[in-house]
């Protein structure tokens, strides 16, 4: 560890961190990059077995990882375990808060849907009247997401209606499916706009932090990275107020450490970024830290089968292909039963139908399952969960993590507003696929608990009032002009979209301005 105060010290190794990292080490800065977790060694960390070779036969372990919809046995040690970082909740509102310590963070295992907030997020206020308006708009930070799209290599075309913004893609012009086709034939005349998906295809298989954006930072010779760094709170120069350090612990020993530094870079994820700063006790004199955490809604949807294609009769000409309706509620009228809108994921599929879609058993069920494969179509939600005061997370000083560092509370529950939204998206995808004629195998209206989406943003949210918001236009502590939080918690709303290419476009831009206000000793 350095024994002088490092110049920039960025917590967090995902997109947001490694953003932070390119850029200011492409601008001359040195920086110190701790990571609670190890970096990931895929060659010698991996092997294979079989389910019987396995104690839990390659289901999840019991108690380690409650809500992790994604995790199994064979992945387990991919996640934060709940039992050695656990969180609390009210039994009667669960929330899932889903976390990867690895370096890299959960850039190693995004969706890598990429789509940019339009100005129905960004001025949502100024458009329907809930909320706040983020202090910055789209034309401010669309060159920052052409750049980013470039970097992570975003594939999509340029068919998007105002409320989704066209970018810098590599243009997608493969032809849409005959499925698809009636699909966005059913569309037209209820005025939703089916457009391609936008999708980061990356560089050799990954677009995470670790081969698009930290290698660039490490080639500058300014970028120092310590992995199994968990770090506990932020130092205070007593004389000044102003942060100056961390105290951190190593992961596999557990022995305690500090570094100082002139600037502090909050890059953890939403939550863990927000946690710190509760634990630590700073940037809090809006007393919003940790305020307005939302989401996206998830789980409500539609299961369609394709009639032409059953029993053996997919060809990739009929079935195949993914595309994303935008938000079509509130842009030019407003619904009377909510506020704020959804998009849909929408995919044609040659595969196999999942057997709780048919009320059938035995022989029966296995009839139905071959009848029908090759013919799914989907429809899943992906609903804006409106920024509330009330929606929080807060310090539990009864219960603390193996490291002794208090944990977490959330304290979040999707209102009348959510669940109108879910019965609208899943009542017009059924009669947009009745329309397309399809047969509806089965439909659910009930979204999967907060925080399922993995998309958790706000909990510091940028405003320009510092009554009104933790952080300024820039990523920057109204408290402390040395304290930047370039994650999802910055955000003001979460939009229907998902946020990854927001987050990053949102760190480049506040680590250039960090950069030059760096030189101009302002920082």
């Amino acid at each position: 560890m350095p024994n002088e105060p490092v110049d920039v010290l960025i917590i967090g190794s995902g997109h947001a961190g490694g953003m932070a990292a390119k850029v200011l080490c492409e601008k001359g800065v040195k920086c110190l990059m701790l990571n609670a977790g190890p970096v990931a060694d895929v060659g010698r960390h991996t092997q294979r077995k079989a389910p019987y070779e396995l104690p839990f036969r390659g289901f999840k372990p019991p108690g380690k990882l409650e809500h992790v919809f994604q995790a199994s046995e064979y992945n387990t040690n991919v996640w934060v375990d709940e039992q050695e970082v656990p969180y609390t909740f009210a039994p009667q509102n669960p929330y899932n808060w889903v976390r990867v310590r690895l370096f890299g963070g959960r850039s190693l295992f995004w969706s890598r849907q990429s789509f940019r907030l339009s100005d129905y997020e960004f001025k949502g206020k100024s458009h329907d009247g809930f909320g706040e308006d983020w202090p910055i708009d789209h034309a401010e930070l669309s060159p920052f997401y052409s750049r980013v799209e470039d970097i992570f290599q975003v594939y999509g075309a340029k068919d998007g209606p105002p409320q989704m913004p066209d970018g810098n893609f590599v243009i997608d012009d493969a032809p849409w499916t005959e499925s698809m086709k009636r699909f966005i034939a059913a569309g037209k005349p209820v005025g939703v706009a089916v457009c391609k998906q936008r999708t980061a295809r990356g560089r050799d298989g990954l677009a995470s932090s670790v081969n698009l954006l930290i290698p660039d930072a490490e080639r500058t010779g300014k970028l120092t990275s310590v992995s199994n760094a968990i770090v506990r709170e932020i130092t205070v120069d007593k004389s000044t107020g102003r942060p100056n350090g961390v105290i951190f612990i190593d992961r596999l020993s557990h022995r305690e450490m500090q570094v100082k530094a002139r600037v502090i870079v909050l890059a953890a994820g939403t939550l863990e970024s927000t946690r710190l700063l509760l634990n630590s006790k700073l940037a809090n004199s809006s007393g919003l830290v940790g305020r307005y955490l939302c989401d996206q809604i998830y789980g409500a949807g539609v299961t369609c089968s394709v009639p032409e294609a059953r029993n053996g009769r997919a060809t990739p000409a009929l079935m195949g292909g993914g595309a994303i309706v935008p938000r079509f509620r509130n842009i030019t009228t407003k619904d009377p039963r909510f506020l704020r809108g959804y998009a849909f994921n929408v995919t044609s599929r040659a595969g196999g139908l999942e057997p709780r879609n048919f009320a059938a058993y035995g022989a029966e069920l296995q009839r139905k399952m071959d009848e029908y494969h090759g013919s799914a179509f989907y429809m899943t939600i992906m609903g804006e969960v409106l920024a509330r005061y009330e929606n929080h997370v807060r310090i539990n000083p009864d219960v603390t993590d193996a490291w002794g560092i208090p944990v977490l509370h959330v304290e979040t529950k999707y209102t009348d507003n959510e669940y109108a939204m879910a019965k609208d998206a899943v009542a017009t995808g059924s009669q947009m696929a009745h329309d397309a004629g399809f047969e509806v195998l089965s439909s659910n209206v009930v979204p999967n608990p907060p925080g399922y989406s993995i998309h958790e943003v706000g909990t510091c949210r940028m405003h320009d009032d510092p009554k009104k918001g933790v952080l300024n236009r820039w990523n920057q502590s109204h408290d402390h002009k040395n304290l930047f939080v370039v994650d999802g918690a910055a955000f003001t709303s979460a939009g229907w979209q998902n946020p990854t290419i927001t987050i990053a476009s949102l760190s480049m831009r506040a680590s250039e301005h960090l950069a030059a206000e760096m030189n101009k000793l302002n920082v």
